[in-house]
């Protein structure tokens, strides 16, 4: 039995596309760990709300006791 590529499940795409390092030089570097850092905070808080906001809508949904 033979598979195609339509038979395989999609691959994921990549969000971030990492750049090639080796020409980057040590203040680059640093920089490029500081934008990350700030990138990983941003998703971070994110995420909170969204699980927030998941929250707050469970308990609005949540059917009354004894129900």
């Amino acid at each position: 039995m033979t598979f195609s590529e339509e038979d395989l499940p999609p691959r994921k795409k990549k969000l971030l596309e990492p750049p090639v390092l080796d020409s980057f030089g040590v203040e680059e570097l640093t920089l490029y760990i500081t934008e990350l850092e700030a990138e990983i905070i941003r998703v971070r808080e994110a995420m909170k709300a969204k699980q927030a906001h998941a929250a707050a809508a469970a308990l609005f949904f949540k059917p009354p006791a004894g129900a």
